[in-house]
């Protein structure tokens, strides 16, 4: 969706741009993880420790092909074995054959489930691009995304305090919508006061989606948070001490990628991006 908006910007760079920060995010979350564990007892504590080693080797394992994923989408984005498109086909006929052949969970009832599921998604994320469509030609059109930026640009010139009130005001509509809504209805918005500041699109995609992806597990919508609070059979509200202090720990990251650009920059430069 962004390097629709933002033609200038390619697949790949966004793909490379975002290992950095993801890192960045899984160590910082990591650090509650560990304090939670030591304070509370969590894990292995007083348990064998060659019994441990032998666990996490064997979970490394059965981990090894859904870690083997993005390797291979990122490796022929790389080699140019597929294009963009083709490696979402790619993906997909991937996680059929672990699926069928490796874990054997998908059976012939299972994937016309799956299949329906993914038809039911696909209408939805569908209906809201079409219905985003209309509102950004419109928008457009009518010159009122130009007129609420102009509005945003009347509170402040200040590059810092700008950046701030975006990230503040993105993370409040990832809490409400739904990441995809979110890239459609703020981007015509944003795109041109990225290009007032001159901020690279790259870093500044990379700084929406890490912040999208907060919102999405920070009640009290919190549409990931939701879904797993239901896989793990719980409630949300028992979530809310815990998942605060993991939000917070992700922040500390997005600034870190907010204040040093080049940790999002680097790797797609090394790259040629």
């Amino acid at each position: 969706i962004f390097t629709v908006l933002v033609p200038q910007v390619s697949v790949p760079a966004l793909f490379a741009a975002g290992m950095i920060p993801g890192i960045l995010a899984g160590l910082s979350l990591l650090v509650p993880t560990f304090i939670f564990a030591w304070k509370y007892g969590w894990g292995a504590k007083g348990s064998d420790p060659q019994a441990e080693r032998k666990s996490l080797l064997a979970t490394l394992k059965d981990a090894s092909w859904g870690l083997a994923a993005p390797i291979i989408i990122l490796g022929g984005l790389r080699t140019g074995a597929f294009t963009p498109t083709e490696a979402a086909v790619v993906a997909v006929f991937y996680g059929l054959f672990v699926g069928v052949f490796v874990y054997r969970t998908l059976n012939l009832a299972r994937l016309y489930r799956v299949l329906v599921d993914s038809a039911e998604i696909s209408a939805v994320v569908m209906l809201i691009i079409a219905c985003a469509g209309i509102f950004a030609h419109a928008g457009s059109t009518l010159g009122a995304f130009d007129a609420m930026a102009k509005a945003m640009l009347s509170v402040t010139q200040e590059e810092h305090l700008m950046l701030a009130m975006i990230m503040v005001m993105i993370l409040v509509a990832g809490m409400l919508l739904d990441g995809v809504s979110i890239f459609l209805v703020f981007l015509p918005i944003l795109i041109p006061i990225m290009v007032r500041f001159q901020w690279d699109p790259v870093w500044f995609g990379v700084l929406l989606t890490m912040n999208i992806a907060i919102g999405q597990f920070t009640p009290p919508m919190a549409v990931n948070l939701l879904v797993t609070t239901r896989v793990a059979g719980i409630g949300m509200e028992q979530t809310v001490k815990w998942v605060l202090w993991m939000v917070l720990s992700m922040l500390g990251a997005l600034v870190l990628v907010a204040a040093f650009p080049q940790l999002a920059l680097w790797l797609p430069t090394q790259l040629g991006y």
